[in-house]
């Protein structure tokens, strides 16, 4: 007889804990030979609702490098991470945190992208963090490129766009791979690299000027260029430091179709593909069917060279990562006032939406995990997941309850998809601190269990403040997700 199990409860390994990224937190973009950054160039947004990650054209560039200030700049001061490090990580220990996920600054390590030596003082800055955590047993997850490459290499190449970027980028892997061996169990190498066919933020080449058809060609290009880096990554620390893993990262989109009309359930299905493809690129290690399809309507040629396609399948990655915050309407007549989500999908009326419009789906995360263990057979890691909202501190305290609500439906559904047999290695919330906007490069969109005084303008103390959702969290972990109240 098949006696038949299930899992009702996280695993006793399950890592929790929080994300953040340099651009977001670090701050200190002048400081101990730090080059500028890619996401250092772009503007504050004027409008919460739209992103301004991607605006950077020749001209903007040029602005943006003479300005010696941090004003219209927010990401180049972040929460001054790099000078309160310790009490950040202090207040991560006391939630009990398992795991960090940070990323190292590309271009505080390498301030130009090639220089002949890497910086000391950066890496010296990455060795006192790590011994940080080391201190409270919380391991680290270290993200490789978080929108933050040296934007010399923009200049020079126009960023991923020229191939010369891989060799650049795999001499900055090899030496933090080399400099923290056996210090860092888990790796990513692009963080929601799917972004990358929305322009600059992520590929590092302007295109703005470009026509529809041209940006796709040099965003899927730059892509490539990507994917190739990512498996030159995982050889280097298979063979470095073996008993470390590497993980892809997805902006994970799940997409549900507008009607039962089979012409939409075939348009979500491509929209899921278009989404999916950079995983199975990464997991696979081979490009698929639908995408060359794809390539050959939109007149798309990808440029590779003759050891990249046995490259990428001798080099898979050894999990699978993802951020999680929305899931998307899609059907084939799609109009542009039923978009929502970012402006990359369709409203769903049975959904709430956040401050932001980011339209709030629990269940969708069940979804979302099923449909990818069932893809891949790979273990899976929630490494972002967490709302963006108006925070008020009122005699010094933040009564968040909707973040705990909005947190704990999310765990809820987690637990529901490991009893349905998904192997889910951790979750990591974005952003266990409040730090500066990715899409708006905003304070006032605060994620954290921890308040930071600081507004839209830099101005603040940088105090930092427990909210409700501290202990709420603290609670979390302490049960390993059985007491969610």
């Amino acid at each position: 007889m098949y006696n038949v199990t299930f899992p009702k409860s996280f695993p006793k390994d399950f890592l929790w804990g929080g994300a953040t990224a340099a651009n977001q937190v670090e701050g200190a973009w002048r400081i101990d030979g730090k080059g500028l950054s890619t996401a250092e160039v772009v503007k504050k947004a004027d409008d919460r609702r739209q992103v301004s990650m991607s605006d950077v054209t020749a001209e903007t560039l040029k602005v943006a490098l003479a300005d010696t200030t941090d004003v219209a700049y927010p990401k180049r001061r972040g929460i001054d991470f790099y000078h309160h490090y310790q009490e950040d990580i202090a207040l991560f220990a006391e939630m009990g945190f398992k795991v960090y996920r940070f990323s190292i600054a590309w271009s505080r390590i390498f301030p130009n992208g090639e220089d002949a030596q890497p910086n000391a003082a950066g890496l010296a800055f990455y060795d006192r963090v790590l011994a940080e955590l080391a201190k409270y047993n919380i391991q680290p997850l270290i993200t490789l490129s978080h929108y933050e490459m040296p934007i010399a290499l923009t200049q020079k190449y126009n960023g991923w766009a020229g191939r010369e970027t891989i060799t650049a980028f795999n001499r900055f892997t090899e030496t933090v791979f080399q400099r923290y061996q056996g210090k860092v169990p888990y790796w990513l190498t692009f963080n929601e690299i799917n972004t990358g066919t929305w322009g600059f933020h992520e590929t590092g080449a302007i295109d703005k000027h470009l026509s529809e058809k041209e940006q796709l060609q040099i965003r899927y290009q730059s892509l490539h260029h990507q994917f190739v880096a990512s498996a030159r990554a995982t050889q280097q620390l298979h063979e470095i430091d073996p008993q470390a893993k590497i993980g892809a990262m997805l902006a994970r989109m799940q997409t549900y179709p507008g009607t039962p009309n089979p012409i939409d359930v075939r348009a979500a299905q491509l929209e899921d593909q278009k989404n999916l493809f950079f995983t199975d690129v990464q997991a696979r290690g081979e490009y698929p069917e639908y995408m060359n399809r794809y390539f050959a309507e939109n007149g798309i040629t990808i440029k590779m060279a003759d050891e990249d396609q046995a490259l990428l399948a001798a080099y898979p990655v050894d999990f699978i990562s993802f951020s999680y915050y929305m899931t998307n309407v899609t059907q084939h007549d799609q109009s542009a006032d039923s978009m929502g989500n970012m402006v990359v999908g369709g409203r769903n009326p049975y959904l709430e939406e956040s401050d932001w419009g980011w339209q709030i789906d629990p269940i969708g995360l069940r979804i979302t995990l099923n449909a990818m263990w069932d893809r891949y057979r790979k273990p899976l890691f929630v490494v972002e997941n967490g709302l963006g909202a108006l925070d008020k501190l009122e005699n010094g305290h933040v009564h968040d309850q909707y973040r705990i609500d909005y947190l704990r439906q999310h765990i809820e559904q987690m637990k529901e998809a490991i009893a349905d047999g998904v192997h889910l290695m951790g979750y990591t919330m974005w952003g266990p601190i409040d730090l500066i906007s990715f899409s708006t490069s905003e304070m006032s969109k605060r994620y954290g269990f921890i308040y930071v005084d600081q507004d839209d303008d830099g101005n603040g103390t940088l105090k930092r403040i427990k909210k409700d959702s501290f202990d709420w969290y603290r609670k979390v972990i302490a049960t390993n997700g059985e007491d969610l109240v």
